[in-house]
């Protein structure tokens, strides 16, 4: 299993179609539908209406990738912090069962709200 403790996902940005998507789409399931990507300077993050894909840009080349699939069922919490006068930057942070805990940091112009209702559609209740 991923440990997701110390996985933490910094300044990134809402991307529309991009090289992202092209690393993802072998590992989406029949039918699964990209609902919106944030991309960082290395790494990136996509929503899809299922599950949320972690793209981990390794080494120095950047050739590598780890990609984390957490399952919108499998999350128990979530949090967003809205941005502020000083700080600009927006967080959410998600728990999933027996995987830890992720940290999404967005930066100023992400729609934080429609993230989390995306998050609290797919979570079961």
């Amino acid at each position: 299993m991923a440990d997701l403790e110390n996985m933490a996902f910094l300044k990134l940005r809402p991307v529309s179609d991009t090289r992202l998507t092209e690393q993802v789409t072998p590992l989406l399931c029949p039918g699964e539908k990209i609902v919106q990507q944030y991309q960082g300077i290395r790494d990136g993050v996509l929503f899809t209406d299922r599950r949320i894909i972690a793209v981990n840009t390794q080494g120095f080349t950047g050739r590598k990738k780890a990609f984390v699939a957490m399952p919108y069922s499998r999350i128990q919490a979530y949090s967003i912090e809205s941005a502020g006068v000083i700080d600009f930057d927006s967080e959410v942070r998600i728990w999933l069962a027996g995987l830890g805990m992720a940290t999404f940091e967005l930066v100023a112009g992400a729609d934080i709200f429609a993230l989390a209702r995306l998050i609290g559609s797919g979570v079961p209740t």
